[in-house]
């Protein structure tokens, strides 16, 4: 018979074996071309999501930049990445390459959707979207929900063919519409506002701020298309992250809004004012964000 204080020191030990084995570290991942201002953003949030977590045995955080979705991809297939933070395309891109899945919707200063405009200079003749055939369109980058992925959507459910143009200044078949990638919504505007393209496409929320479209600009443009709403920005896990520890986090994230002591890490992470669970309204706009990923892949890239 083995003595009860050795039993109790074995178990003892089995316990915090057993602890150790379960805790882990927290990887928030973002796919970044300023790692060092985006970490900046990112790690306030983690430090205060951290601590709130240990009951589902995690023990501390970390960052892990990924320098485009593909690379990201990778982390998330890997379990490199437990949680990361998207515009709703992206999101919809990883899914789709990765599994990942939907944890909460973000809303940044104080707004969670928006839509997408397009607009041409009043004196181009341009009225509606078929006009852009055999035209040209700026947009920002394959990253953009707004300004590539949507945009891009409208044109193909209208019969138009796309092809990617070396710059601003060269011609597309006469039959498509040719489309170059501005880097910068302010960019947008400029050739637009030049020229040197025929129209462009941006998010209300930047076709409405001076900084990226300059007053002095607006007499000389129109909208000649706004698209329906859809998300802005979402928080999403990878696809075999553990159930408790994807339940912990997004308790912690809805209730972040009503702690002052997440007021300022929140401030940081993108001007994020508050998570909100996914509604039927908000599903229904990442099922045709889906279906919008998966169709300009197809067709456009």
């Amino acid at each position: 018979m083995v003595p009860r204080p050795i039993c109790g020191l074995a178990l003892m030990l089995l316990l915090a074996f057993t602890a150790a084995a379960q805790a882990r570290e927290l990887v928030l991942g973002r796919v970044s071309d300023d790692p060092r201002q985006h970490y900046e953003q990112l790690r306030p949030l983690l430090d205060y999501v951290v601590p709130r977590m240990r009951d589902v045995g995690i023990t501390g955080g970390r960052i892990l930049m990924a320098r485009d979705a593909a690379q990201m991809a990778s982390y998330l297939r890997r379990g490199r990445v437990d949680w990361f933070t998207e515009t709703a395309g992206s999101a919809m891109l990883l899914e789709r390459k990765a599994g990942a899945r939907a944890l909460l919707l973000a809303e940044r200063n104080g707004v969670s959707r928006y839509h997408t405009v397009f607009f041409a200079r009043t004196d181009s003749g341009i009225t509606r979207l078929e006009d852009l055939r055999g035209r040209s369109i700026a947009l920002q980058s394959r990253a953009s929900t707004s300004a590539y992925f949507v945009p891009a959507m409208e044109l193909l459910d209208r019969g138009l063919a796309m092809e990617m143009l070396p710059t601003p200044t060269d011609d597309g078949a006469p039959g498509s519409v040719g489309f170059v990638f501005g880097r910068s919504e302010s960019n947008i505007a400029i050739w637009v506002h030049k020229g040197l393209v025929d129209a462009g496409a941006m998010s209300s929320l930047d076709w409405a701020r001076p900084t990226t479209m300059s007053p002095s600009f607006r007499p000389d443009l129109r909208i000649i298309h706004e698209t329906g709403e859809f998300p802005r920005a979402l928080e999403m896990v990878r696809g075999d992250l553990e159930p408790a520890v994807a339940a912990r986090l997004r308790e912690v994230l809805l209730e972040a809004a009503a702690d002052p002591a997440a007021r300022e890490a929140l401030d940081h992470f993108f001007g994020t004012t508050r998570f909100i669970a996914l509604d039927p309204r908000n599903e229904a706009g990442l099922d045709y964000l889906r279906r919008t990923v998966a169709r300009v892949v197809e067709e456009v890239e």
